[in-house]
């Protein structure tokens, strides 16, 4: 499903300031450290974490909230800019406003998971916005129930991880069915999330999950990888 940029003031706006302010604080040493870290899948400016958050907090000074329109505007054109920082703002940006989305955001979402993909951006925005998204809207696991089954990595790997900050609102059997679902996955990054999610929800209850381990490890399922991340804290 493609998706259309709104028109929006408060997004031209937020843009102006955005694109201004940060590149003051660029650092080309750094940039090049963190585009090596993240195996060079986007540039950067260079611009550290703290000092970042603190820029955002300049751009967005004064502004009212957003709503549904804004947020899509302002994510979109955030991911139409080259460098990774500039990213970093608008999953920000939807974490803090996530309760001012709709279903409807779902395909944006799917949009940014899947554009210059990579666990620094998917990671946040499935735990903190699609995990949002269907916590309000409980009818969007069925959505989640196809996003499991995807060919793209990142997708699959959102489902796998948009519980994860649920504790004792997880849906315990569609949490256990997905991780067996993916669980022959060949990519390092589906089976480290199938041990991070259970992991985390180990957290809520460490006997489902010892006994979920177990018993699918007997049957052969679930890889070294997965199985370790699982019981890290058990």
């Amino acid at each position: 499903m493609s998706v259309t940029v709104p028109r929006s003031d408060l997004a031209d706006t937020v843009m102006e300031r955005l694109t201004t302010l940060y590149p003051t604080a660029a650092d080309p040493e750094r940039a090049v450290q963190a585009q090596a870290y993240l195996k060079n899948v986007a540039p950067f400016l260079g611009v550290h974490a703290p000092l970042r958050r603190e820029l955002s907090r300049t751009v967005l000074a004064g502004l009212p909230r957003p709503d549904e329109a804004d947020c899509t505007a302002i994510a979109l054109r955030c991911w139409e800019l080259p460098e990774r920082e500039y990213a970093y703002f608008a999953v920000d940006y939807l974490r803090r406003y996530v309760k001012r989305l709709s279903s409807g955001f779902l395909p944006v979402a799917r949009h940014l998971v899947t554009t210059v993909s990579w666990w620094d951006t998917v990671d946040a925005l499935a735990a903190h916005v699609v995990g949002g998204l269907v916590a309000a809207d409980p009818k969007l696991k069925a959505e989640m129930d196809a996003w499991i089954e995807d060919e793209d990595l990142w997708v699959a790997r959102t489902a796998l991880l948009h519980q994860l900050r649920y504790k004792d609102a997880t849906d315990t059997e569609r949490l256990f069915a997905y991780c067996v679902r993916q669980s022959g996955h060949p990519d390092f990054f589906i089976r480290k999330a199938i041990g991070w999610c259970l992991r985390e929800y180990a957290k809520t209850d460490p006997d489902a999950v010892r006994d979920f381990v177990e018993r699918e490890r007997g049957r052969g399922r679930l890889a070294p990888l997965s199985v370790r991340e699982a019981l890290k804290n058990l």
